[in-house]
């Protein structure tokens, strides 16, 4: 069975940068499982899946613009102390969640802790980054008219409503 919209698509990756680095790996915690055509994966992996079938094993170079975009530097910002509780030392790499400019929730990374204030970084980390995926395909199957109308994988190793 080949892998095209709606189907549910188990596979085991291996993510890694341009220098090598593994960034990301399904090894150890077993199948990522998946419903293709519902948005739920970076596009640029998505669609070199498309057509593929249990057993294939590839290599795909993702680039940003179909993976986390490109960086934006208008996602930099220098905010007050202030704007973070009293009570929490701030260090870099640290996560919260904030609301953008046009009120859309986004996460920020604390990337610099001045006298002046903390600077974050709206971009996802990987932004910017070409993203270098080893992939084999372990299962496709047909979704269940349920998992289509929820828009991702119920059952086993994907979502259960409780």
């Amino acid at each position: 069975m080949q892998i095209n919209k709606h189907k549910v698509v188990e596979i085991e990756y291996i993510l890694k940068d341009d220098k090598g680095n593994v960034l990301d790996t399904s090894e150890g915690s077993g199948p990522f499982i998946y419903l293709h055509g519902a948005n739920s994966i970076i596009p640029g992996l998505e669609n070199a899946l498309e057509g593929k079938s249990t057993g294939d094993q590839f290599s795909v170079t993702v680039v940003p613009e179909e993976g986390y975009g490109a960086r934006d530097e208008t996602k930099i910002a220098t905010v007050p102390h202030k704007m973070f509780h009293d009570d929490q030392e701030i260090q870099v790499g640290m996560q919260y969640h904030a609301q953008g400019p046009n009120g859309e929730a986004l996460t920020v990374t604390v990337v610099e802790v001045t006298e002046e204030g903390v600077v974050v970084d709206g971009n996802h980390p990987l932004a910017g980054e070409n993203l270098n995926f080893d992939v084999t395909v372990k299962e496709v199957r047909d979704a269940s008219e349920e998992e289509i109308a929820h828009g991702h994988v119920h059952g086993a190793g994907g979502h259960a409503h409780e």
